[in-house]
């Protein structure tokens, strides 16, 4: 009998689920609305329905047993898996015992982490990470959120909440935050920022959909080729910090900006060279790797945290 788990990655929008068995293949997968607009108890009945979803589909094979339930959700997770904070996007989220309610409602049991640790988990099961037991990961999109990955597994922090690395503050008295903060990483590094600042160069069609910037780039648009370097810059002045504080053997970037794989990342490697020390990003070259499982990353990463 194989092993099987089911992977959630809880979104504002949508959920995307997963059955995932023990080698890292995915069974079957869907994707639901979070309807997080409707309320919590709504929100937990998306989750709850997408889960059985998956269950019901192993029902399918003879030779699969369904272990457990991992979830990865956007926020702050305690320890007693329950959600810390939560972004807007997800009313009324915080303080939900999440994990706890899962395992009421399907009988299994169940584990929860933020959406980056999953992210993160996933990529070193299946994606950029394998082979690595050491490395961070920084998700470039909305926002700037991060994991740091030790001995292969997600260092957690004193409550829970480490990896907030989008919010080291780099600009003194600079833009406002949704922490409330200013001057945050996130504001100059997310993939909002960017596009805030394709807007204030005059381009809203680049800023609708990044990926032109980078086309326009490619054929040698000075304006995108400026704005490109001018975000990797902010990039670099951020992971420059984190590469100081922790040496990391490697670190892995995620998020859809990902996907532009060297066309974002040269440049970065560039600036880092420019403000690392000797000896923390050089010889050899610190690997910084874009992350390649995309939109499956969470639900494998997920599913991982029962398929321990």
């Amino acid at each position: 009998m194989l092993q099987a788990a089911v992977g959630l990655d809880i979104g504002g929008t949508n959920i995307k689920a997963g059955l995932v068995r023990e080698d890292g293949v995915i069974l079957y997968d869907m994707m639901a609305p979070t309807n997080a607009e409707k309320g919590k108890d709504q929100l937990l009945d998306s989750i709850a329905e997408a889960a059985a979803s998956c269950m019901e589909q192993a029902r399918n094979y003879t030779n699969i047993e369904v272990t457990g339930i991992g979830m990865g959700t956007a926020g702050f997770i305690t320890l007693a898996g329950a959600i810390g904070s939560a972004t807007a996007n997800l009313p009324d989220w915080k303080g939900t015992p999440l994990r706890a309610e899962m395992e009421r409602r399907l009988h299994l049991p169940a584990q929860l982490e933020n959406d980056v640790n999953v992210l993160a988990i996933g990529e070193m099961w299946q994606g950029a990470g394998r082979g690595l037991t050491d490395f961070l990961c920084v998700s470039l999109g909305t926002g700037v959120g991060g994991s740091i990955i030790t001995n292969g597994h997600t260092y957690r922090g004193r409550s829970g909440y480490a990896g907030a690395f989008g919010h080291q503050i780099i600009q003194l008295g600079g833009h406002p935050c949704t922490c409330g903060s200013k001057g945050c990483w996130e504001q100059y590094a997310s993939v909002t920022s960017l596009k805030r600042q394709v807007l204030a160069a005059g381009q809203p069609a680049w800023a609708d959909d990044p990926r032109q910037l980078f086309a326009q780039a490619e054929v040698g648009n000075e304006t995108a080729k400026i704005l490109i370097n001018d975000y990797a810059e902010f990039i670099a002045i951020g992971l420059t910090n984190l590469i100081h504080l922790y040496n990391p053997p490697a670190i892995i970037i995620g998020g859809a900006i990902s996907e532009q794989g060297d066309a974002l990342l040269r440049p970065v490697r560039k600036h880092i060279e420019r403000y690392t020390m000797d000896g923390f990003a050089d010889h050899p070259p610190l690997p910084i790797l874009p992350a390649i499982l995309g939109n499956r990353a969470g639900i494998i990463g997920a599913a991982k945290l029962i398929l321990t």
